[in-house]
């Protein structure tokens, strides 16, 4: 059997943002580093073609918070796709554990019901450095996360969903 078979039927979407509406939800708990993501998100959406008005930002007050905005966002026909961006740092409590998992079960549930991409950017560290590496101009998970939008709203389109 072999293993380089090539489907002809591959599908992969593009980065491109020509005509793509972005929902951009930001928790501002932790803001510090999410407006790193921020940034980082907004140099990707201006490289990959997305024009300003075609940019919406929703700021919540953390990432417990994200799920619903990109759901009204979603429903309410504003985007093509949603980037949630926060930051959840481990601290000495539990609260982390049921912060992070929720806000990440709350946006997979949205992309599910919706067919809408939302893309999850939140950053789950368990410390204050995790999270300012990941969000650092050579490495910032906001940007990864522009990225994964558009690359979703291309492949979904192409599959016609």
């Amino acid at each position: 059997m072999s293993t380089n078979f090539r489907s002809a039927n591959a599908v992969t979407g593009e980065v491109d943002g020509s005509g793509v509406r972005i929902g951009l939800v930001l928790g501002r708990f932790n803001d510090h580093i999410t407006e790193r993501l921020l940034e980082g998100a907004e140099n990707a959406l201006a490289v990959h073609g997305v024009a300003e008005a075609d940019v919406t930002v929703v700021w919540v007050p953390g990432a417990f918070e994200i799920p619903l905005a990109a759901k009204a966002l979603v429903v309410h026909g504003h985007v093509d796709a949603v980037v949630c961006l926060g930051a959840v740092i481990r601290g000495e409590t539990s609260h982390y554990d049921f912060v992070a998992g929720e806000c990440a079960r709350g946006i997979q549930d949205v992309q599910l019901e919706t067919g809408v991409p939302v893309v999850f950017g939140v950053l789950t560290t368990e410390n204050l450095e995790q999270a300012l590496a990941r969000s650092a101009e050579d490495d910032n998970k906001g940007e990864e996360s522009v990225r994964t939008a558009l690359e979703m709203v291309s492949l979904l389109g192409q599959l016609g969903s």
